[in-house]
């Protein structure tokens, strides 16, 4: 993934699902590719997230350096909330 950007939108979202959906193993190994992408594609460190009525904002430590970016709330939170409208259509799938 060239963009980290990019990389940091889809991990974040589906990190908010991972964190919901705690058996869902689909969503948990697709965390953990993103979290590998960030790593050794882009030499994201740590990562803190922040989260307010509109935004979440991440700092990260990208060679050795803080930095931050925002996403609006409803844009990480459409996967999530489409899961939870329709949840037929989203099965857990655990090991």
């Amino acid at each position: 993934m060239r963009s980290l950007l990019d990389a940091l939108y889809n991990w974040l979202t589906i990190k908010i699902v991972s964190d919901e959906r705690p058996d869902d193993t689909a969503a948990a190994e697709t965390k953990n590719l993103f979290e590998r992408i960030l790593k050794e594609d882009h030499g994201i460190g740590d990562i803190e997230i922040k989260k307010d009525d509109v935004m979440y904002t991440l700092h990260y430590r990208k060679d050795e350096e803080w930095k931050k970016t925002s996403f609006p709330c409803e844009l990480i939170e459409v996967m999530i909330n489409q899961i939870n409208e329709e949840p037929e259509k989203y099965p857990n799938y655990p090991k």
